[in-house]
């Protein structure tokens, strides 16, 4: 096999590896109910800001 083919298979490997992923994700974020969203942006909202100091 000439280098250029693997060089365009593996390229094929990686879109289609990252399209697994993005897919993976995608379909966790939409397993969550509206009230489940609501309660973890609430708490995020109560945690402090990163690198900041409690006075």
């Amino acid at each position: 096999m000439r280098w250029w083919k693997a060089l365009g298979v593996a390229g094929f490997v990686g879109v289609a590896a990252t399209g697994v992923v993005i897919a993976r994700a995608e379909r966790r974020r939409r397993a969550y109910t509206p009230e489940e969203i609501r309660t973890r942006l609430h708490e995020r909202l109560d945690e402090p800001p990163a690198g900041t100091e409690p006075r």
